[in-house]
């Protein structure tokens, strides 16, 4: 119900109520068309955002001071996004090979990763420059069907495959390096997605366990730290959900929690057989890397925004840790999609439930968080009428925003809001019983899509970043160690190459794929040898030392490809507009003459 603003208010309270009630209920009487929804949002949120944000003088302070002793300092990529060689060696193919070989658009650019950064046969090389960061750690993925060409244990093992990551982790401790080893980080093998229909079928628990406990056995004795999933939020929405990422599924509203409702299981039977089998054996650690932005309510003082702001990280968070950590989904997420459900018509909920064993054989399998973290949103609540159809989206039941005056890193989506990650850090630490943390993925990409070697922002954004998991450690949060995303630029999924994350700009229009250090490759080393930020002059000199690193020679040499594009579409776009010029011309000629004839 419309509830009027009271006597006395101010015309901007008048607007921002009328705003908030249009934006939540609106939708009933399809009176919410996508420009109003622009207008209504700018106006509800531009006023809040101060207040959302309160002004605090200790998120703006920064703190100098240093890690604990033994902090481990990485770096992390994936296997599908860099390896390249598809189709070599035995590898078989898998769902992304099948998704960007398929129907045109689904990547843009229409760009695979057939070839990528070429690092399958560019071990040495990437390892250098592993080396060059004086990073404790590498964290990168096994490709399943590198492994197991069709994804089953029992029908075929590639030895070739097998030998290729055994000597890239010999290599990797021959320099000192310690292997941080993700067991699947979205390339499904593809004949599984055709016989059992992929993740959302049970069986793939057993494959996967079976694949799991491959890689503990062959790799095992000289890796000691395990992550089963990559993101399997991300991997399902978008895979199942929405179709933006393979096997490019719309089941929307139902596929993406079977699937995930599988990946658990399939993670907790990967741990058991670890713990069981080989840890004794070992001396190991099998986690999860789990990616969430940060969900802070437009107004603090506002219940349906607290509300809806705890919601959003349950929805993204909970959803894979509360069972891993508590046994069972949170409870929000069964009421909603269970009362959405219901008003749907249907006889279930649309969340599957686990039995009491399970939940008992799930809770407690992870002997450490990755916690994957970019961005954060602000975050207000949104009342869908009950007759919209099912979805992940409505069964949230948010509106994010972001404000206007936060960094824009050159992403459709990613704003620099330091802050944030060290509240995240803490609701992590709160309400998963002080977890043992690796941070797992904290990047952001090239600014818009110019070749840039002197990326300042990026350095800008690393120095926010990792000073506010500085505070948290402050704070009391359980962090061991951090993973920034990422060595090399890459295949960024639907996006293709257009979005650079890389320490290390690849030039992938070169046969070889040559790769050349950006700025930030200097001052992420300054932050790992000082192990912190030690005062304001050594910081400040820093920035100066990588930015000095950023030579005329190599900034031209790295913005080739792009004067390229310039050149050819200066070659298409001039004569076009010419000729186009010239016959708006001829036929305002021709009315002109027309008219005084």
């Amino acid at each position: 119900m419309f509830t009027l603003p009271p006597p006395g208010a101010s015309g901007e309270q008048w607007l921002r109520g009328s705003a908030t009630w249009l934006i939540r209920h609106g939708g009933a009487w399809g009176v919410m068309k996508p420009v109003w929804v622009i207008i209504l949002v700018w106006i509800l949120l531009v006023p809040r955002v101060g207040t959302a944000r309160r002004g605090s003088a200790e998120e703006a302070s920064f703190h100098y001071g240093t890690f604990p002793p033994g902090f481990s300092w990485g770096v992390g990529s994936s296997a599908y996004q860099t390896e390249g060689a598809w189709d070599q060696d035995g590898k078989g193919p898998s769902i992304w090979d099948a998704f960007t070989h398929g129907r045109k658009g689904q990547v843009l650019g229409d760009d695979t990763a057939d070839a990528a950064c070429d690092s399958y046969y560019k071990v040495q090389e990437d390892i250098a420059l592993v080396k060059e960061l004086r990073v404790s750690h590498y964290r990168f993925s096994l490709s399943w069907p590198r492994i197991l060409p069709t994804g089953v244990r029992a029908e075929q093992v590639n030895k070739r495959g097998i030998k290729f990551y055994s000597d890239f982790i010999d290599a990797l401790l021959k320099s000192n390096i310690t292997p941080i080893v993700t067991l699947h980080h979205w390339d499904l093998p593809q004949m599984l997605q055709v016989t059992y229909g992929g993740w959302q079928n049970v069986s793939m628990t057993r494959y996967f366990r079976d694949y799991a406990d491959l890689c503990f056995e062959v790799f095992g004795d000289r890796v000691k730290h395990w992550l089963t999933f990559s993101d399997p939020r991300t991997m399902v929405e978008k895979g199942y959900e929405t179709g933006l990422h393979a096997p490019g599924l719309r089941l929307q509203g139902m596929g993406l929690y079977m699937a995930a409702h599988h990946i658990i299981k399939a993670h907790a039977q990967a741990w058991h057989s670890y713990n069981n089998t080989w840890r004794s054996k070992q001396q190991g650690m099998v986690g999860i890397s789990l990616n969430c932005d940060w969900g802070e309510p437009v107004d603090i003082n506002n219940p349906n925004d607290t509300e809806a702001a705890e919601r959003y990280l349950q929805f993204c968070l909970g959803w894979f840790a509360n069972p891993i950590y508590a046994g069972d989904y949170p409870q929000v997420m069964k009421d909603h999609i269970g009362t959405k459900s219901a008003e749907q018509g249907l006889e279930m909920s649309r969340l599957p439930t686990f039995s009491l064993q399970e939940k008992s054989y799930i809770k407690g399998t992870s002997d450490f968080l990755g916690l994957g973290h970019f961005t954060t949103r602000y975050i207000t609540q949104r009342t869908y009428p009950s007759h919209q159809g099912p979805s992940y989206q409505n069964d949230r039941a948010v509106i994010e925003f972001v404000d206007p005056n936060w960094p824009d890193m050159g992403s459709s989506w990613l704003y620099s809001v330091p802050w944030g990650f060290r509240r995240l850090l803490n609701f992590v630490q709160t309400q998963y019983g002080h977890p043992l943390i690796y941070v797992t993925e904290n990047g952001a990409p090239q600014k818009l899509h110019y070749t840039q070697l002197c990326d300042e922002w990026r350095i800008q954004y690393l120095k926010g970043y990792i000073n506010e998991m500085l505070k948290a450690i402050k704070d009391g949060v359980n962090i061991k160690g951090y993973t920034s995303w990422s060595l090399l630029d890459k295949f960024e999924w639907e996006n293709g190459y257009a979005d650079r994350y890389g320490f290390y700009y690849v030039e992938f229009n070169v046969r070889n794929k040559p790769r050349y250090p950006k700025a930030s490759v200097q001052y992420y080393k300054e932050i790992i040898t000082a192990n912190g930020f030690p005062n304001p002059r050594e910081v400040e000199s820093w920035r100066l030392k990588a930015l000095e690193t950023c030579s005329i020679n190599n900034q031209m040499l790295a913005t080739e490809p792009l004067l390229r594009h310039m050149r050819v579409a200066s070659e298409i776009v001039v004569p076009t507009v010419c000729v186009l010029s010239i016959l708006i011309a001829a036929l305002l000629l021709t009315l002109l003459l027309r008219s005084h004839g």
